[in-house]
């Protein structure tokens, strides 16, 4: 395969964004790896705690719950997950991620295509 280039980032490489709430690690992104078409990264959200809502004005989210129980709350409406769940966010819907269960979850997400800048891509609601 000449030619390629892979990329690789370690979970235990990457500091936590705890802004919005839970643990967010964005693992490969145009800043870790030079993606040019999304970034995909992981989150811990303990007993208790949520994302706080917000959307992508540019891009999809895509989420796989990997352990635990979460409400993704979609423009108000709840939609509870569990682990082995996949859920797609169309672009422009607002959501936050609250962990309704007695264990911590921890989930996969994936968002593209890129905004045009990176301060463009998340808007905070709450």
């Amino acid at each position: 395969m000449q030619g390629y280039q892979f990329h690789t980032r370690s979970l235990d490489d990457i500091p936590a964004d705890r802004r919005r709430g839970g643990e967010v690690r964005t693992l490969l992104s145009p800043k870790t790896v030079g993606s040019t078409s999304g970034f995909m990264g992981v989150a811990k959200i303990r007993v208790g705690e949520k994302i706080s809502e917000h959307y992508h004005p540019y891009s999809e989210e895509f989420i796989y719950v990997v352990s635990g129980t979460i409400d993704a709350q979609l423009e108000g409406k709840s939609c509870p997950l569990s682990a082995g769940d996949g859920l797609y966010i169309p672009i422009n819907t607002r959501h936050r991620l609250v962990n309704i269960a007695e264990q911590e979850a921890f989930i996969v997400f994936h968002l593209g295509p890129l905004a045009p800048r990176p301060d463009m891509g998340h808007v905070d609601t709450e």
